[in-house]
């Protein structure tokens, strides 16, 4: 699972992950969604639901999965790992070490299992040797406390420098999009700060986008 950092190839450009807000009415954001996904390299989006019952949930899912997977991004529900197959999303996202734990007997082997809420070393490389497809860096809590920059950025570099599994680094805002490129993140997590951007969540990840332009030039 592990190699030695002087013995990576160059890195590639992040791709980006997009973190939705927690919808309740998926056609209040399906066009803003689909037209964010085209400004950008969006290899998945994260979809946070509003707390429903359980066919609400299944619903909203439903009519934004054409909007998200037709532009050749992975549908992630936050959570909700039992509704994933139901849907027909290509994965779920959970929350810390246990949960993650606990989806993985339904989720595996045909969809994506990420991990964030990663308190420890420990526990992402726990989550890594479960069978993580990804773990996550930087996102906020319950209470939206998140660790310091500084921090995540260690932690991101550290990964990249050690492990093969990819690493999502979660961006709270447009400047911390470079900076968690330039330490390996191999996708760029933005939050959903990017859809109450005054001009629009299209321009948001245009911008964001643009700040990974230079991992093109240092090849």
């Amino acid at each position: 699972m592990a190699s030695q950092g002087s013995n990576r190839p160059k890195r590639p450009i992040p791709r980006l992950y997009l973190v939705t807000p927690a919808v309740a009415d998926p056609t209040a954001v399906q066009d803003m969604l689909g037209a964010a996904m085209k400004t950008g390299d969006v290899a998945a989006v994260l979809l946070r639901l509003a707390a429903a019952d359980e066919r609400t949930l299944m619903s909203c899912a439903k009519t934004l999965a054409p909007v998200i997977q037709n532009q050749g991004a992975a549908l992630l529900l936050d959570g909700l790992p039992d509704i994933v197959a139901h849907v027909g999303a290509d994965g779920a996202h959970l929350s810390d070490i246990a949960a993650f734990e606990a989806a993985l007997g339904t989720l595996k082997p045909a969809r994506i299992a990420g991990c964030g809420g990663l308190q420890t070393r420990h526990d992402a490389m726990l989550a890594a040797e479960a069978g993580a497809d990804y773990v996550m860096f930087g996102d906020p809590d319950q209470r939206q406390h998140r660790p310091s920059f500084d921090a995540v950025l260690e932690r991101v570099d550290w990964w990249a420098e050690v492990f093969e599994i990819p690493c999502v680094g979660f961006a709270g805002s447009i400047d911390e999009v470079a900076p968690l490129a330039d330490a390996g993140a191999e996708f760029i997590a933005l939050g959903d700060w990017i859809f109450d951007d005054p001009q629009g969540a299209a321009l948001a990840v245009a911008e964001a986008a643009s700040r990974l332009a230079p991992m093109e030039a240092a090849g």
